[in-house]
């Protein structure tokens, strides 16, 4: 590899560090092509994206990020690949272990989000949370459940005392004005 290449790996590897949210290292040894092609889909489906990375050069670019070397630093022999998180941590941390219990031969080693290092154990918990889009539904669901006590309550007084209950059903449509 010449010198030239190696510099611009480096940047490369410094430049995705920069604009991450989190990043994780993974040991991919044992996995066939297919088995990293599936992975790089599933991480690109959550806005992330996995590097092989040389190791040397790896340690380079951490000098330019020295919680990242200090997460990362001691984990990195063997066989890695560092996936890259530019959106959701959870989401990548969900697609990493899901993918794990199918290929056994996937291991994470390490991770960092926020600058703190997460060992195996956080980012096992890390992917049993729920993920943005799930945390708004519920959220949304949260905010909805009084006003429909309220108007239950208002149909079942109403109904008490012989009105007619209000229809108030999210599932009815207006009706259309004929012609």
């Amino acid at each position: 590899m010449l010198r030239a290449d190696k510099e611009t790996d480096i940047k490369l590897i410094s430049e995705k560090l920069a604009k991450a949210k989190g990043a994780f290292v993974v040991d991919f040894k044992g996995m066939k092509v297919e088995q990293v092609t599936s992975l790089r889909k599933k991480l690109h489906a959550v806005e992330s994206e996995m590097k092989v990375v040389r190791n040397t050069l790896a340690k380079r670019a951490f000098k330019d990020h020295p919680t990242v070397g200090g997460a990362f630093e001691s984990t990195m022999t063997g066989t890695n690949a560092i996936v890259f998180a530019f959106n959701e941590v959870v989401g990548v941390a969900k697609a990493l272990a899901d993918f794990g219990k199918d290929v056994e031969a996937l291991k994470i080693k390490t991770g960092m989000m926020d600058g703190e290092a997460l060992d195996a154990n956080k980012i096992k918990f890390l992917a049993t949370l729920p993920g943005k889009d799930q945390l708004r539904s519920q959220f949304l669901c949260l905010l909805k459940e009084p006003s429909a006590r309220l108007v239950r309550v208002m149909n079942m007084y109403a109904e008490k005392n012989g009105a007619a209950p209000v229809a108030a059903s999210e599932d009815a449509a207006p009706a259309a004005p004929q012609a």
